[in-house]
C-alpha cells in the first residue's frame, strides 16, 4: 500500500544565468513499511529532494502526497503541524537541544504538539536504542553514536507516517555508522516504520529494500537493495 508519492517534483533556484534545476521532474512511489535509500554524488539533488519530501522546502512544481495528503496545499501553519506529526526527520549532525537530557529530547515532539508522551512507548524505544541507562544524560555527555540514537528516538516518538534520514551515518565512524543502520532496519522491521534514507555510502544503501540513484536532479536508477 502506497504511503508516499511524488508527481513531477521540481525545484529550481535562481533565474536567468543563475538558474539551477536542483530536482527535475521526479515521480516516485514508496510503499508503507518500505525502506528506501537514495544515493548520488554531491549536487545530485538528493538532499533537496529529501527536504521537499519532508515538507521543509516547497517545490517549484509538482506534488508530494503523504498518506494521500497533498502536503503543499497546506498553509505554513498546517504544514508545520503535519510535518511534526507525520514526518520524522533525522539529520547528520543530530540537532539535539543541548540543555535537554535524553528523555526530554526524545519527548520534545510530543511536548511541542501539546500531547502527553506515551511513557510505555518511550521506555520501549530507549530499550531498543540502548539508551536505558542514559535517559538523564545531556547530549555533551554522549558519544556521537548515542546522540544519533537519541535523534532516531525523537523522530519516532510521534509514530510518524514516514521517517526521513539525511546522511544519518555521515558524522560517525564505521562501527557507530553500522550500528545506526542496524537500528533503522530494526525500526523498519519491528515497527513497520517507512524509511527514506539519503547516503553517499553504497554499501549502507544496499541494506535497504530499494536503492534509488540520483544524477543531475533526476532519478536515474531504481533497483532492489540487499536487505
Amino acid at each position: 500500500m502506497e504511503i508516499l508519492r511524488t508527481e513531477r517534483l521540481t525545484k529550481v533556484y535562481g533565474t536567468g544565468e543563475n538558474r539551477v534545476v536542483a530536482v527535475s521532474d521526479v515521480s516516485l512511489s514508496v510503499a508503507r513499511g518500505e525502506f528506501v535509500a537514495i544515493v548520488g554524488s554531491s549536487g545530485s539533488g538528493k538532499s533537496t529532494l529529501m527536504h521537499m519530501l519532508g515538507g521543509v522546502d516547497r517545490p517549484t512544481g509538482g506534488r508530494v502526497l503523504i498518506e494521500d495528503e497533498d502536503i503543499y496545499k497546506l498553509n505554513d501553519d498546517k504544514l508545520a503541524m503535519f510535518r511534526r506529526r507525520q514526518v520524522g526527520l533525522i539529520y547528520q549532525f543530530y540537532n539535539l537541544i543541548p540543555v535537554l537530557n535524553v528523555e526530554e529530547n526524545m519527548t520534545l515532539p510530543c511536548e511541542l504538539d501539546g500531547k502527553k508522551p506515551d511513557r510505555e512507548f518511550l521506555m520501549e524505544l530507549v530499550e531498543v536504542l540502548g539508551l536505558k541507562n542514559r535517559m538523564q544524560h545531556l547530549p555533551n555527555e554522549l558519544s556521537g553514536g548515542q546522540q544519533q540514537r537519541v535523534a532516531i528516538g525523537r523522530a519516532m516518538m510521534n509514530r510518524p507516517a514516514i521517517l526521513l534520514a539525511d546522511e544519518p551515518t555521515g558524522n560517525l565512524d564505521s562501527r557507530a555508522g553500522n550500528e545506526i543502520v542496524e537500528l533503522l532496519k530494526t525500526s523498519n522491521r519491528r515497527y513497520k516504520q517507512t524509511i527514506v534514507m539519503i547516503t553517499h555510502n553504497l554499501e549502507i544503501a544496499k541494506q535497504a529494500d530499494r536503492v534509488l540513484t540520483m544524477e543531475d536532479g533526476k532519478v536515474t536508477a531504481d533497483r532492489e537493495g540487499g536487505n
